[in-house]
């Protein structure tokens, strides 16, 4: 395992690489792999949405999700009354967690999703004003 660090968006991350070559290879007796390490990145939710996959055009307070990926927990509930950068929504895609933040204060007005959903990059999440 070789600790990395990587930086994305001018925000640093260290990672741990397990290096594989063929100069060391895995043994044909050794077991698989069978736990991972979920990774996690904050993405503050863009204030004007990139596109609405909600059935409607966006409105103002709609945010959207950033990448496609799967809901793994809704972090307010309807009539919460949140604070700028309150963590409103996780995601996961390809073992990352991804966690959805509120742009500016507000109250939630609607949820759109529900954990297990799979959903696409630009789809509204959740409804603030």
């Amino acid at each position: 395992m070789k600790k990395l660090r990587v930086t994305v968006d001018g925000k640093a991350y260290e990672v741990l690489v397990e290096i594989l070559d063929d100069d060391n290879p895995v043994p044909a007796h050794a077991s698989p792999v069978r736990s991972a390490h979920v990774a996690t990145a904050h993405v503050a939710a863009p204030e004007t949405p990139v596109g609405a996959h909600s059935g409607g055009s966006a409105k103002a307070g709609d945010i959207p999700s950033p990448l496609a990926g799967k809901v793994v927990s809704i972090d307010v509930g309807i009539g919460s009354r949140i604070e700028a950068n309150a963590q409103l929504v996780t995601l996961e895609a390809m073992k990352m967690n991804t966690y959805i933040f509120a742009p500016a204060a507000g109250t939630v007005h609607e949820i759109l999703v529900k954990p297990g959903d799979a959903v696409e990059e630009g789809q509204i999440l959740v409804r603030i004003s």
